[in-house]
């Protein structure tokens, strides 16, 4: 590591600030900000972050002018970036969350470093066309398909890093340790097929490989325990969280009911309450979906400040159910969005749906506000993936900002005092204009600036992988 660097709590190691080294001005229409919508912003952007913002302003000689209502850049806090090559494969017919997952786990298996940087690269530059400045990449495709190492340990690793990079997004990698093939009442099963590729061997493998890991001023570190389907009392759940301390560590928490009735049969515990005997929870742990909680469960993540993520349109795709989001929030527990199997990707659809199923599940409306659905897409989230200074719009902030339009058929009408409702519970993916990450602009009208082509680099990797 040369002198001018330094690795810091988060995992990240840079030479400094994030920056631009640029100075630049820009005029927004409106802003959604902390304290509701401000009209006719100059925002001025110094080495990569928000210097200033002034309201009630003209046009500066020489802004760049951004129509339409800017918000902080969206946070997807779970993403599988290979999933994407199942979209639409994975749909037909019937099924459940245990065949989807051999369809996947197909896939799984046909990657490489290289195939896999072409394909990551065309979904976060996907993701970018979104509004999303920063992703959290749950990763365990670590060896070759036969469980063997590449001559680069972290190859498939730092394939994922460099798209991120190529794509101008931020990554948190959640490197994963994923050691057994699953749970059952009488034990744990050893990994069998393509789930060789995820495993090694043993936790203290895992940790030389994953310390090896360096963040950088795009990148943070993090970690995972895949779930408690992958990970035995016999890998040692307090080493692995003390040796993670600090960073953010997520893990897939009580998906699916099968998952519950085994963990309680093996171990007399939920899911929540097995972790919460070994420490895990802390305000750094995200847990991954939380759909089928207790109330006990509820309350202890709310008593210990760990975070849920969730993942509405994979959930409902997968038919895994509708999580308590309500008495999440109720408890004090920080919420995040995920796109997580890439079904498709738009956080502002992720969003509404929290409220949406919220009222299915309840037969009534308004459990959240618009201004706190937002926030699970933007300031949440990326304090899940160790991007505190993001997810605002104020001085100091990180300048990854988000514009969506509102000139569509979907957002015409628009009231401006109500565009962040408008935004949540109308806007798409398809409605992004403009995103920036660190002043830097990534997309432009709708364009992607670094990636060309978007839709036929998606088409060409998932073809490679698939053969059609």
């Amino acid at each position: 590591m040369s002198d001018d660097r330094h690795r810091s709590e988060d995992g990240s190691e840079t030479r400094s600030e994030d920056r631009s080294d640029t100075r630049s001005e820009f005029w927004c229409e409106l802003v959604h900000t902390r304290t509701g919508i401000e009209r006719d912003v100059v925002l001025t952007i110094a080495d990569g972050r928000i210097e200033t913002l002034t309201p009630d302003r003209p046009v500066p000689a020489g802004a760049s002018v951004l129509p339409g209502l800017t918000v902080p850049g969206l946070a997807n806090a779970h993403s599988h970036a290979f999933h994407r090559a199942l979209r639409g494969r994975t749909q037909a017919g019937a099924g459940t969350f245990w065949t989807w997952r051999d369809r996947m786990y197909q896939a799984a298996g046909r990657l490489d470093p290289d195939t896999y940087l072409a394909l990551a690269r065309a979904v976060y530059a996907e993701m970018a066309l979104a509004g999303i400045t920063s992703v959290g990449e749950f990763h365990y495709l670590h060896h070759g398909p036969d469980g063997t190492p590449y001559d680069d340990p972290n190859a498939m690793g730092h394939a994922l890093i460099e798209a991120a990079r190529q794509a101008g997004i931020r990554m948190t990698l959640l490197d994963t340790c994923y050691l057994r093939g699953g749970l059952a009442a009488d034990g744990y099963q050893p990994l069998a097929g393509v789930q060789r590729r995820f495993g090694d061997k043993t936790s203290d493998a895992w940790y030389e490989r994953w310390s090896t890991l360096r963040g950088d001023e795009n990148t943070r570190i993090g970690a995972a325990v895949h779930s408690v389907r992958a990970f035995s009392e016999k890998d040692d759940y307090a080493t692995w969280t003390a040796r993670t301390k600090g960073v953010p560590i997520h893990v897939h928490l009580s998906e699916q009911p099968a998952e519950n009735a085994a963990c309680v049969a093996r171990h007399g515990l939920t899911p929540t309450a097995l972790l919460d005997s070994y420490g895990f929870w802390t305000e750094h742990a995200t847990a991954v979906h939380a759909t089928h909680l207790t109330d006990a469960d509820v309350a202890t993540l709310g008593r210990t400040g760990a975070g849920v993520c969730l993942c509405p349109t994979t959930e409902r795709d997968l038919a895994d159910g509708i999580g308590p989001a309500g008495e999440l929030a109720r408890a004090g527990v920080p919420l995040s969005l995920g796109s997580d199997s890439q079904a498709v990707i738009d956080l502002l659809e992720e969003a509404r749906a929290v409220e949406l199923d919220e009222r299915l599940r309840t037969g009534r409306r308004g459990h959240f506000t618009s201004a706190a659905l937002l926030a699970y897409a933007t300031a949440t989230g990326h304090r899940a993936l160790g991007w505190s200074d993001a997810g605002r719009i104020e001085p100091g902030a990180l300048a990854d900002l988000t514009t969506i339009g509102l000139d569509s058929v979907r957002m015409a009408g628009t009231v401006p005092r109500l565009a962040t409702e408008s935004a949540v519970f109308a806007a798409t993916a398809t409605d992004v204009t403009h995103v920036m990450v660190a002043g830097r602009t990534i997309v432009a009208d709708g364009v992607h600036q670094l990636v060309e082509a978007v839709p036929q680099s998606l088409n060409a990797s998932v073809q490679a992988l698939f053969g059609t």
